[in-house]
């Protein structure tokens, strides 16, 4: 059961930085999918609206809304779950 642990805890910590890294190994490709994402919620918004009969606010394209994301939290809180998860099988079994 160590053994799978291991492999478990690895291959959280993989997946987490992976998914923090692709985006600046590859900045086009990530900018071009955020463009798309933006384009299909305002399609999304507009279809909301004018089903609502509500009028469109005036925002220029590219408002350039900063997200913040914890990837350190994050990372730490999947081995901490990883790590409650495979306790929890090994006691409950």
């Amino acid at each position: 059961m160590e053994n799978w642990l291991l492999t478990s805890i690895v291959l959280s910590l993989g997946l987490t930085l992976a998914l923090n890294l692709l985006p600046r190994l590859f900045p086009k490709a990530t900018r071009n999918a955020e463009n798309k994402l933006h384009e299909r919620m305002e399609q999304a918004f507009e279809q909301s609206a004018s089903s609502n009969g509500r009028s469109q606010p005036n925002e220029p394209a590219g408002s350039g809304v900063k997200i913040f994301f914890p990837w350190k939290t994050m990372l730490i809180g999947s081995i901490a779950l990883t790590a409650l998860l495979n306790l929890g099988a090994v006691l409950f079994r």
